[in-house]
């Protein structure tokens, strides 16, 4: 019997998260077509059916990839949306400039979790996540109209559109129509325009 504990230290606590960092390398190098619970628990060094204990299928992956996904880019659109004392478009700066940050990251990671292809059984914490996530942005909205620093309106409606705007130019980095760090170089003017429209202002 191989000591697999003395060369792959790998017991049940930390061998979900060590296969989904390796599926999450593969989504990144090779895409969603190449990950394989076989290879996964090759690269890990455990049996093939070690990784069924953790997830029962592909699928079941490809949904927990995308909702850990999700955990990070919301701790860090939270985080983005919280700081006090800075006006709308700071505090709005920053969120856009966190979500375009992950987007930038991790492209492909993001394609997954905007995919919705899940499990049943996985739909109610899908559903929270992009709750949560969109979440972060009607809130800083709903702050800034009672503060008065924005116009009245539903939340949600009005951050529809700015996610739309900066979700857009995601795809575009990602379709190499723009260029990352000049698009992330030139946030603030984008932000600016998004708040204050096209129409002319007088000086």
């Amino acid at each position: 019997m191989t000591p697999m504990s003395t060369s792959r230290p790998y017991h049940h606590g930390d061998l979900r998260a060590a296969l989904l960092a390796s599926a999450e390398r593969t989504l990144r190098e090779k895409g969603a077509g190449a990950l394989s619970l076989r290879e996964l628990a090759r690269d890990a060094g455990v049996s093939h059916a070690a990784p069924g204990r953790h997830f029962k299928d592909k699928q079941a992956l490809l949904d927990a990839l995308a909702l850990d996904g999700y955990a990070r880019m919301n701790q860090s659109l939270t985080a983005a949306a919280a700081p006090a004392g800075q006006s709308f478009q700071e505090r709005m700066t920053a969120l856009a400039r966190a979500y375009l940050g992950f987007a930038v990251e991790n492209p492909e990671l993001l394609e997954l979790m905007f995919a919705r292809k899940h499990d049943p059984d996985s739909s109610a914490r899908f559903a929270e996540a992009v709750d949560q996530s969109f979440g972060s942005l009607t809130r800083l909205i709903a702050d800034a109209q009672e503060q008065g620093e924005i116009v009245p309106g539903d939340p949600e409606r009005i951050g529809n559109v700015a996610a739309a705007s900066l979700h857009g130019l995601a795809a575009l980095i990602a379709g190499c129509a723009l260029d990352a760090e000049e698009t992330l170089a030139g946030l603030d003017d984008h932000v600016h325009l998004l708040l204050h429209g096209l129409k002319p202002r007088s000086p």
